[in-house]
């Protein structure tokens, strides 16, 4: 019975293997979900900052028309344990659109919450918006474009303190006189960048500015003035990519194609300053180009410490040979006033990001860095340590940012479960449960229970420690109406599955089931739980993972997630051989311990095992 459960278990996944990609994850509770996996370097563990990882994988960065490859769920947000598992799948929320600058905010109210961009969809009936989500993935706000822009930009979503306003890039078309080039009185259309700090509630702009106003097209060096106009929106020649705010109440801004950092006035808009570029206001001791996310570290006002990622490249040119995030000091009380490198985190691979990314100061002072490209991300100690290094497995996707931070989930859907039941005679059939909570955060372990019927009393079959996004295990026995129950590291229930009915062969005969009748018939666990109280013969169990069995669940379970994996049946046979032994000896093992019908849940005490119980279920908690 366990050759053929083995067989059947392996073959099911080996199939799936080959629909789909390797570099993709597949869960059975969450069938319509295809995660990217990672490939992960941990250089120094102990030394990395607590938290989650928060991308938004693409494929491109204009809306996609759906195609085969988007038939399940793949971009979107996400968020990944530091060892590349699961946490949240965030795409079947927003239907497989793409998603920018997804990441945990905590300056809002005494919880935490999300906030996105959602781009709009490829034919426009959804259009794009500024989302934030609660700790229970619900949207509490949505804000959306403002007026003659023609999609809510994708670089930037900041909540500020208090979550009453947020500030947004905002890109507009006009047409301007090129009098500043030399060319007065001859118009072309160019692509203006700004941006906007919303009210929250209502949408509407509380501070609006644009680079039409305050600077003018010399800076760029983006276009040349015999050119025609590229594309239907005209030149995009600033490519405002990144604002943030200080408590003084001005604002910084970086332009990316004028290699300019500007600090904007926030009572009249005037430009008070700028940071690199051809008209910088700094004595410098750095270079930096085509740079990302400018965000004030600490301000008063007068002395400043930003942060940024100093791409050095774009499509084009090159000038350096490796991205850097740099932190830099600025004194604007001297004469003149000093721009002072006060750290540099190269990238580690040596390589240049020409598009996108980030970067972020952890609370324990480690920086984490988004390169963007297959989502290569990093994480440095203060004084410069690669502490961490990860990418995606897939070269088909990036995201725009990465973002590190500490986060508690507590989704108000239950649990997802799915049981099947595999055998071929009525004293060895075996349940094989599998179970995820999408999006919890702090699920230490699982509960299964089986009952009789529809509304019986379940009882507790088993626990199983949580250590991938989908828990499997595995019960003696046709149990028929199954639920899970998620637990936390105090031992407290977080939340319960509904009770759902087992999964059977649609035709038991052709399943290879030969028992004395044409189907079988399921087990009454709570008659089972009353012989175990009882205290009668523990001498075998029911539950595979207990025991001599143990080694045989764990073989199981290895099994299961390697061939899930696998994209050829060479590797197929190689792990079916692989196993072989440690089955052929589990299986003596429990062939040795088989069950009599009339007792099939006997429980064997051990120091691991747990009483079975009939209890009660709770309702998922309202936060």
């Amino acid at each position: 019975m366990i050759w053929c459960l083995l067989f059947a278990l392996l073959l099911s996944q080996f199939a799936l293997a080959q629909r789909h990609d390797e570099d993709l994850m597949s869960f059975v509770t969450l069938p319509e979900v295809r995660a990217l996996k990672w490939e992960i370097t941990h250089h120094d563990r102990d030394r990395a900052a607590p938290g989650y990882w928060f991308v938004a994988p693409y494929g491109m960065i204009d809306p996609e028309s759906p195609t085969r490859k988007y038939l399940q769920y793949q971009v979107g947000p996400y968020i990944y344990d530091q060892d590349g598992v699961l946490i949240w799948a965030g795409s079947p929320m927003f239907d497989n659109r793409n998603t920018f600058d997804f990441k945990a905010v905590h300056n809002i109210d005494d919880k935490p919450h999300l906030s996105l961009i959602a781009q709009r969809s490829f034919d426009e009936t959804v259009p794009g918006s500024g989302v934030i989500l609660s700790q229970h993935y619900e949207v509490e706000s949505q804000v959306f474009k403002l007026n003659d822009t023609w999609e809510f930009n994708v670089h930037e979503f900041k909540i500020l303190d208090g979550g009453k306003t947020a500030l947004a890039c905002v890109y507009q078309s006009k047409m301007l006189d090129m009098a500043d080039v030399g060319r007065p009185g001859e118009q072309k259309l160019f692509l203006t960048g700004g941006f906007a700090e919303l009210d929250v509630a209502t949408g509407e702009p509380l501070f609006e500015w644009d680079s039409s106003d305050h600077l003018g097209l010399h800076e760029t060096d983006r276009f040349h003035t015999w050119e025609e106009p590229m594309g239907a929106w005209g030149f995009d020649s600033v490519h405002m990519n990144a604002v943030d705010k200080n408590e003084a109440g001005d604002y910084i801004i970086s332009m990316r194609f004028t290699d300019t950092i500007y600090l904007i006035s926030g009572v009249d808009g005037r430009v008070m300053w700028r940071l690199g570029g051809r008209e910088t206001n700094f004595v410098q001791d750095f270079v930096f180009s085509k740079q990302h996310d400018v965000k004030f570290v600490s301000s008063n006002g007068t002395h400043h410490i930003i942060s940024f990622l100093n791409n050095a490249s774009d499509e084009i040119t090159t000038d350096e040979i490796v991205s850097s995030a740099l932190f830099v000091e600025l004194d604007t009380t001297a004469n003149p006033m000093t721009a002072r490198l006060i750290a540099r985190y190269n990238r580690p691979d040596g390589q240049l990001s020409r598009l996108r990314g980030n970067t972020q100061l952890l609370p324990n002072g480690n920086v984490f860095v988004g390169w963007s490209q297959q989502g290569y991300q990093s994480e440095f100690s203060p004084e410069g340590d690669v502490l961490m290094t990860a990418q995606f497995a897939s070269d088909r996707f990036s995201t725009y940012r990465a973002y590190k931070y500490e986060f508690t989930g507590r989704p108000r859907a239950p649990p997802d479960l799915v049981a099947s039941v595999y055998g071929t005679t009525e004293d060895d059939l075996t349940t094989i449960f599998h179970v995820s909570w999408n999006g919890a955060t702090d699920v230490a372990s699982w509960n299964f229970y089986a009952q009789a019927y529809d509304g019986g009393a379940p009882v507790l079959i088993g626990n199983v420690s949580k250590t991938d996004f989908e828990t499997m295990f595995i019960a003696h026995g046709f149990l028929d109406w199954v639920s899970a129950a998620a637990v936390d590291h105090q031992g407290n229930v977080m939340g319960t599955s509904a009770v759902h009915r087992t999964k059977t062969p649609d035709n038991w005969e052709a399943a290879g089931f030969v028992g004395s009748s044409k189907a079988p018939s399921p087990m009454n666990p709570s008659s089972i739980y009353k012989e175990a109280q009882a205290g009668e013969d523990h001498a075998s169990s029911a539950l595979l993972s207990d025991g001599d069995t143990k080694d045989l669940l764990a073989a199981l379970s290895q099994a299961y997630q390697v061939v899930r994996g696998l994209g050829n049946l060479l590797i197929f046979i190689l792990v079916i051989s692989s196993f072989a032994g440690v089955l052929l000896g589990a299986f003596w093992v429990l062939r040795r311990r088989k069950l009599q019908r009339s007792q099939p849940y006997r429980h064997v005490p051990s120091e691991e095992s747990f009483p079975m119980e009939e209890t009660p279920l709770r309702n998922n908690a309202s936060d």
